[in-house]
């Protein structure tokens, strides 16, 4: 069994509304040197499997299918341990 991470966010090509008001207040609060702010969201779950490439697998086919919607998000997954 293996712990695994989704990470979602938006393409580099999506306006992230979110990101850039939370970019804005990051400024006014006097942080000059922060930009290029991303939002994001993440998922963990547990992936039974033989190998770390299976969960690996597992867990891409999930997201594509479930968890990022693949017009407007990427997604990349990490295996944090194996159990």
């Amino acid at each position: 069994m293996f712990k695994v991470r989704v990470y979602v966010s938006y393409k580099e090509s999506v306006l992230d509304p979110q990101a850039e008001v939370i970019e804005g207040a990051i400024t006014r609060l006097g942080y000059e040197n922060i930009s290029d702010l991303k939002l994001g969201k993440f998922f963990d779950f547990d992936v039974k499997a033989e190998t770390e490439q299976e969960a690996v697998e597992t867990a891409e086919k999930i997201s594509d299918q479930l968890l990022a919607n693949i017009n407007m998000e990427s997604f990349r997954v990490q295996v944090l341990e194996a159990k």
